[in-house]
């Protein structure tokens, strides 16, 4: 799993993923993978990114791993699933609250993951990593679930972050 090895990211998130009610979400389906694995990788890969832009990586790694901590049901309808787009990450600010204390900082990760979808807009590039990061890791598992049709649009996704945060570095 993405960010095992990494022993100072591990120290960072070991109360989270050692958290009781974090657990649970091991058993909700996502992506086609654990909602538990898709939340590790969002916030493994966003810590790299905010570390070697010597952004506050604590912060990332913490509210990249909770900006889907939320419960469901295990069988919901379309209509819920829909739903649960635009609702999830208010939801998902409410449950870190009542498990973590939360950052402003890392409150606005969790809130704002879905932009454009949703309306929030990221108020801090920390924000802004962790929402390109969950486009691209849904995208990926997205392709993984059905096949080489995404393949494409995950690279195109992928090489235009690249090019944006390279732009944005100068």
């Amino acid at each position: 799993m993405a960010g095992q090895k990494d022993l100072q990211y591990r120290e960072i998130v070991e109360h989270i993923l050692d958290n009781e009610e974090f657990l649970k979400i091991k058993k909700i389906e996502h992506h086609g993978i654990s909602r538990y694995e898709h939340s590790v990788k969002v916030s493994y890969y966003s810590y790299k990114i905010a570390k070697a832009l010597h952004l506050d990586y604590e912060e990332v790694a913490r509210g990249g791993l909770l900006h889907d901590f939320f419960l469901s049901p295990e069988k919901r309808s379309k209509k819920e699933r829909l739903t649960s787009v635009f609702t999830h990450p208010a939801q998902a600010v409410e449950t870190a609250k009542l498990n973590f204390n939360l950052t402003k900082k890392e409150e606005d990760m969790i809130r704002a993951h879905m932009f454009p979808i949703n309306l929030t807009v990221p108020k801090y590039l920390e924000s802004w990593i962790v929402s390109f990061v969950d486009k691209g890791v849904a995208l990926n598992e997205f392709s993984a679930k059905c096949g080489f049709r995404l393949r494409f649009a995950y690279r195109y996704a992928y090489n235009l972050f690249a090019l944006l945060l390279i732009g944005f570095i100068k």
